[in-house]
């Protein structure tokens, strides 16, 4: 994670600019003038950021980080003490002048190599052509029928985030009407039918999912993992008590054997949900991996206080490229090869008329699936607004121990996992969920207690 060798390529900058190509309407330079401001005249650091930065065992050690960050003394600017990074803003006028070229070629781009490639204890191996040749890929969305009424879409494979998240809630509609809330809360049999289904989707996630560039989607089609006769196969294994640990199944033959892979931590990530004015939607998820990436800071080569801190997304492929009879995993790394994530940037339709519902995802590493699938089923299962969605407790099962989120439920309801068979623990389960959802008044947003989102609107 530390260092050079787990930075991949930096893909936003350029998607962007494709994206804008495609879709945009105002000038590309116009879009910076807000981050450029900011960037300039700092803004006050929050008592989460400080106290992440004063967790951190390793950011201190880069130069570059050390010296924005913290103070000659070693402790974190405190709360409240305006942060400016002129190295950003000077980058941001480069990229708003000249496009992503400013990025990915010239200074920024030679800085960003030697930073990668000199690290004095973990060096990488990037070049200026992986940074020059990088393209964005524009993907179909896979979008999946639920509950008969909604058309809920999302991104495919090299994410896994859609794929599991339909799975898990396509498994809970096999298994018959959703359990209702007790007393405000997901009650003991719901959070055993869900963990249930959630192990099952991540043992699929585990064994198919990785870059379709690379790897073939079983029978073929990515859908097949989601596909209603597999789906009630999948849910007639979830039983009384719990299966402890699942095996993938069978959905499609593949030309190649792949063996699962092993679970591994995942960490990072923001989102943002926007409607604008014209019905326009957007749910995006963007992440550098862990809170601070690599631990390195780049001042994109201006010399100024400041930059950007460097990805560590490499570590989201496998750790072990073969199991131990040298079967391939399928998200071990390669060269030119996207990583699995569980990003899940989600858009809700009607599924008759097409209209637009919501827009939903959620920063959190692997746990990001279990906590936009929470936050949709509060609002369309549980008939709750997007903000109550959002405050309910989190819950998730990575295929292990059943995982609920540290002092939300009542000690009746871990006993009653227990004595199914759970392995139960509790945890923070720090989202960061943000919605926007239609109601009968208009657009209605929902934003994470647990961290420091906001609800905006004109």
């Amino acid at each position: 994670v530390i260092g050079g060798r787990s930075v991949g390529v930096p893909g936003a900058v350029k998607m962007l600019e494709q994206a804008h190509r495609e879709h945009g309407k105002l000038p590309w330079k116009s879009l910076f003038q807000t981050a450029i401001r900011l960037a300039d005249d700092g803004f006050p650091v929050s008592p989460r950021l400080h106290g992440l930065l004063q967790k951190d065992p390793a950011l201190r050690d880069d130069p570059q980080a050390a010296a924005f960050y913290y103070q000659a003394d070693g402790n974190p600017w405190p709360v409240g003490h305006r942060l400016r990074n002129p190295a950003l803003a000077a980058l941001l006028r480069e990229i708003a002048e000249h496009g992503s070229a400013a990025f990915y070629r010239g200074e920024n781009a030679e800085a960003l190599v030697q930073q990668v490639n000199r690290h004095p204890s973990n060096p990488g191996r990037l070049s200026l052509s992986d940074l020059d040749g990088y393209q964005p890929r524009q993907r179909d969305a896979i979008c999946t029928l639920w509950q008969q009424r909604y058309r809920v879409c999302g991104f495919p494979p090299p994410s896994s985030g859609h794929i599991a998240q339909m799975q898990i809630l396509g498994l809970l509609e096999q298994l018959g009407p959703l359990a209702p809330l007790e007393q405000g809360l997901p009650s003991a049999d719901f959070l055993h039918r869900y963990t249930e289904a959630a192990r099952l989707a991540y043992a699929d996630r585990a064994q198919y999912l990785a870059d379709p560039d690379f790897t073939p989607a079983p029978g073929g089609d990515w859908n097949t993992l989601l596909a209603p006769g597999y789906l009630k196969q999948r849910a007639s294994l979830i039983g009384p008590t719990s299966m402890g640990t699942a095996k993938p199944g069978n959905p499609g033959p593949l030309p190649l054997a792949f063996a699962p892979q092993p679970e591994q931590p995942e960490y990072g990530t923001s989102h943002i949900s926007i409607v604008d004015a014209d019905g326009n939607a957007l749910a995006m998820t963007t992440s550098i991996e862990q809170a601070f990436g690599s631990r390195l800071l780049n001042d994109g080569g201006t010399g100024l206080p400041g930059g950007y801190l460097l990805n560590n997304e490499l570590t989201d492929f496998a750790f072990e490229p073969r199991d131990v009879q040298g079967k391939p995993v399928a998200n071990r790394v390669e060269p030119g090869k996207r990583p699995r994530s569980s990003m899940s940037p989600t858009l809700v339709f009607e599924a008759d008329s097409g209209r637009l519902l919501a827009s939903v995802g959620s920063p959190g590493g692997a746990a990001i699936i279990h906590f936009t699938a929470k936050t949709l089923l509060g609002m369309y299962g549980w008939g709750l607004d997007a903000q109550r969605a959002i405050d309910l407790p989190n819950f998730a099962s990575y295929n292990g121990p059943t995982m609920l989120e540290a002092g939300r439920f009542p000690r009746s309801s871990l006993k009653a996992l227990e004595a199914r068979g759970h392995e139960v623990r509790e945890s923070e389960m720090t989202s960061g969920l943000q919605a926007i959802q239609r109601t009968a008044s208009g657009w209605f947003g929902g934003a994470d207690p647990r961290r420091e989102g906001l609800v905006m609107g004109e």
